[in-house]
């Protein structure tokens, strides 16, 4: 009788730290979940919030909550070539008039969101929040095209963030995951000559 107590209360345990492995750490509400949807976002954000991880972790779940079930909307083919052309466009800007170019990254991934579903809004706050539950891995080269247009950045700085947000274009623009293409090997290529 003793030795089923005990079995019993040995399952009751295991029973309970499975649940809470669930519902509390292994969900994307979770620490670990949140680290691994979150990437260098993750980072980010502790590190925002003084490296106090629980705030840090109530906000992303927040993310999560408001934006994780958003539907993208399927751009058309002619849409997907007007954006690919003025990428291309804007990449060939980037050689005279960096900063210009770095305006219209910009421009082109906040129409390029807002045309896939994401928040339209005037805050590029709210915007980034959105496409970092979808794609975090992306986000922080279109925050540092987005920082790097006002404040001085030098042209290396600018051309690696414009090269950075091109992650985030593609991934936009595919259906599926991004991949890089040729089009940072183009960049690097007319950086390196001019």
């Amino acid at each position: 009788m003793t030795t089923v107590i005990i079995i019993i209360a040995v399952a009751l345990v295991v029973a309970a730290a499975v649940y809470f492995f669930l519902v509390r750490g292994g969900s994307a509400g979770g620490g670990r979940g949140l680290r691994s949807r979150f990437g260098p976002e993750y980072d980010r954000v502790v590190a925002r919030h003084g490296g106090d991880t629980k705030a840090a972790e109530q906000e992303l779940g927040e993310r999560v909550k408001l934006h994780g079930d958003l539907e993208k909307r399927p751009l058309t083919e002619a849409a997907r070539a007007d954006y690919t052309a003025r990428w291309a466009r804007t990449q060939e800007q980037f050689v005279e008039s960096p900063q210009q170019a770095l305006n219209e990254a910009d421009a082109l991934l906040a129409d390029l969101s807002r045309d896939r579903g994401f928040p339209a809004g005037e805050s590029f706050e709210d915007r980034t929040a959105a496409l970092s539950v979808h794609h975090a891995h992306h986000v922080d080269g279109y925050r540092r095209v987005h920082t790097a247009r006002n404040d001085g950045t030098g042209t290396e700085e600018m051309r690696e963030a414009f090269v950075d947000a091109r992650g985030l274009f593609d991934a936009l623009l595919a259906d599926g995951p991004a991949t890089r293409d040729h089009g940072n090997r183009q960049l690097t290529k007319e950086r390196g000559t001019s």
